[in-house]
């Protein structure tokens, strides 16, 4: 069985905004003294510290106005030395790129400079935006802004990556077969109790390891254009137009990774809203626990009322991009469902234990891993065009 709470229910506009856009005290930026003499040496001042919040996230990250009257975002890239140089390096590429690609500059944040030195990078703050991730939980994330999500994305896909060798070309880390046979000890020795009874899971699922075999075999000969290869709902930014963010993966890949993590964020929703109330016609869902043919039902209709989502973005998404590989749809459902297992592994990185629904969602990625053929008509991917 699986329980629900009465936090689960559908939270008011107040609560949602809290839970889909978090922010905490930003970094003390005496420990960063980098960041003012970068905005400085930018023209656009100091920051004025009263009027300074953090959006959570893996970087040291410092949102707010200057003295210069600029509002802006600087962000700190934090992680190993080794990795935090690839990820500025990807960073930076994607900005040429941009500087070649101009028609889609509108669609990411205006980049102001950078300090390679202190691993900072400057950005033009995007005034009374809605995040993505809050248009999700607050259930404002209509058809027509995934169709013209969609378009944006597709309009990535077909520029031309030009003829420089500055786009990283190296596939993505994940998924990657030597972590599903062991894991490095440093690795190993960072994982949390859930963490590692993720990891556990997939590791001990010798079927699921086939498929993902299988899926970066289909990969390797796959297209190769410019791709996020980090995308998730809460990179967008919604305002006059649609922006998206942290480029930090950008890179020449499969475009399927891009369009499956689209599939894979509402696949997710829809696992997740099996035990609240959310589109259901009857608001006052209060069951404590769910059998196993209850959690099915719930699922398929969950999973009905999100699908439009899905197919609206891939009919944006080649309204723009017409040259298509046929083995596409495929390899984006097994993306799709890979997306799910990626959010185990996050999620599990700041829990102590995987909870039921979780785990309901692992499966139906692993599901669509598995058939990727069978699931990519339910996600309608396999529509003609």
């Amino acid at each position: 069985m699986v329980k629900t709470l009465a936090e689960n229910q559908k939270a008011s506009p107040t609560e949602s905004k809290s839970k889909a856009v978090l922010e905490f005290q930003p970094v003390d930026l005496s420990r960063f003294p980098a960041v003012d003499a970068l905005l400085t040496r930018l023209g656009v001042g100091p920051f004025i510290r009263e009027s300074l919040s953090a959006p959570v996230g893996r970087n040291d990250v410092w949102t707010g106005r200057t003295q210069g009257g600029r509002s802006i975002f600087v962000k700190r890239l934090v992680g190993p030395s080794a990795d935090v140089r690839e990820r500025m390096s990807r960073l930076l590429s994607f900005e040429r790129f941009l500087g070649d690609n101009p028609a889609f500059a509108p669609h990411a944040p205006a980049f102001l400079g950078s300090d390679l030195a202190a691993d900072l990078v400057v950005f033009e703050s995007v005034e009374d935006a809605k995040t993505g991730a809050r248009l999700m939980v607050d259930e404002d994330f209509d058809e027509d802004l995934a169709e013209r999500l969609g378009r944006v994305i597709g309009t990535l896909h077909d520029a031309d990556p030009g003829i420089g060798d500055h786009i990283d070309r190296s596939p993505p880390l994940l998924p990657e077969l030597s972590l599903l046979e062991g894991l490095p000890l440093p690795v190993f020795d960072g994982l949390t109790f859930a963490g590692l009874s993720a990891w556990r899971l997939m590791q001990q699922d010798s079927d699921l390891t086939t498929a993902i075999g299988k899926q970066l075999e289909r990969e390797s000969v796959a297209p190769r254009v410019p791709s996020h290869c980090d995308f998730r709902v809460d990179q967008i930014l919604v305002s006059d137009v649609i922006r998206v963010t942290d480029w930090e993966e950008f890179r020449l890949a499969d475009p399927a990774r891009d369009v499956g993590a689209f599939a894979g964020e509402w696949l997710y929703r829809s696992v997740l809203d099996i035990v609240t109330s959310r589109g259901d016609a009857d608001s006052s869902f209060i069951d404590l626990e769910l059998t196993h043919e209850q959690v099915l039902a719930r699922g398929a209709e969950k999973l009905e009322r999100l699908l439009p989502l899905v197919h609206a973005f891939w009919r944006g998404y080649r309204s723009v991009r017409k040259d298509i590989d046929d083995a596409m749809p495929v390899r984006a459902t097994a993306f799709a469902g890979w997306h799910l297992l990626d959010r185990l592994i996050a999620g599990a990185a700041g829990s102590a234990r995987l909870s039921g629904i979780e785990r309901a969602a692992a499966g139906v990625g692993r599901r669509a891993l598995m058939d990727p053929h069978r699931f990519a008509a339910t996600l309608g991917f396999e529509e003609s065009w």
